[in-house]
């Protein structure tokens, strides 16, 4: 709902707030048909007519989009459970947060999720501040061991980047309702296997006031990643 930006962005969804002159949905829009992905599902909810509005059926960006448009509020993975009827056909999928821009390269993160063979793999990114993120803990062969809430301690940390690669087993972990993705569900699986792969290009979400001016003052580097071609980005670690 994006209560905390109703001071600058008062009348759109949070993944519609102006950046540039394009909605900052549009950027993750551009940045997953510039790594090859045509199929899109959007989960909806709050003032869902508006994002349908923007981007109907995606054909003006070369992409199809469809729609999951939640009866209530459902949460990060009450959303993806909800979204079950579109997966029928996918052994895995990708997910992104639609506040929050992560530079990646899809087939270096699909190959990774291939490889090791969790329910789970999370694009983390190193930030010297990780105090609202919480953070994200490894063991030596990038295997997630534990997550830390946020403590409000200004250090450095691996945080979620919000991209995530599962396998469609994952689905049986949901439960029917509102539930949390980063609370309810990761937790719960790191027994039966979660990965992380370090991402070292942009990031930035649009969760704040000042971040979402930061965003705004980082419009042209934004617009230039979205589209950048994975050979070009910067080499991603394996290992914090």
């Amino acid at each position: 709902m994006g209560t905390r930006l109703r001071s600058v962005v008062s009348s759109k969804p949070k993944p519609l707030a102006p950046v540039g002159d394009i909605p900052f949905l549009e950027l993750l829009v551009l940045q997953l048909r510039s790594q090859g992905i045509r199929r899109l599902v959007m989960c909806t909810g709050y003032q869902a007519e508006q994002v349908r509005e923007e981007f109907a059926d995606g054909r003006r960006w070369g992409v199809g989009i469809e729609y999951s448009n939640e009866p209530r509020p459902l949460g990060t993975a009450g959303a993806i459970k909800f979204a079950e009827q579109f997966l029928a056909e996918a052994s895995d999928f990708l997910v992104m947060n639609g506040d929050s821009f992560l530079q990646f390269d899809f087939r270096e993160f699909h190959r990774f999720h291939r490889e090791h063979g969790g329910l789970a793999s999370i694009a983390v990114r190193s930030v010297p501040d990780a105090s609202r993120y919480g953070t994200v803990h490894l063991d030596r062969g990038n295997r997630v061991i534990r997550f830390s809430e946020k403590m409000g301690i200004q250090e450095s940390g691996l945080i979620n980047g919000g991209v995530y690669l599962f396998q469609r087993a994952i689905l049986e972990h949901i439960p029917e309702g509102p539930a949390s993705l980063e609370k309810d569900v990761l937790p719960g699986i790191l027994e039966n296997g979660a990965f992380a792969l370090q991402q070292n290009g942009m990031f930035i979400d649009i969760g704040t006031p000042e971040d979402y001016a930061r965003a705004q003052a980082l419009f042209d580097s934004l617009s230039h990643a979205a589209l950048l071609h994975p050979q070009a980005m910067p080499q991603a670690q394996q290992r914090p």
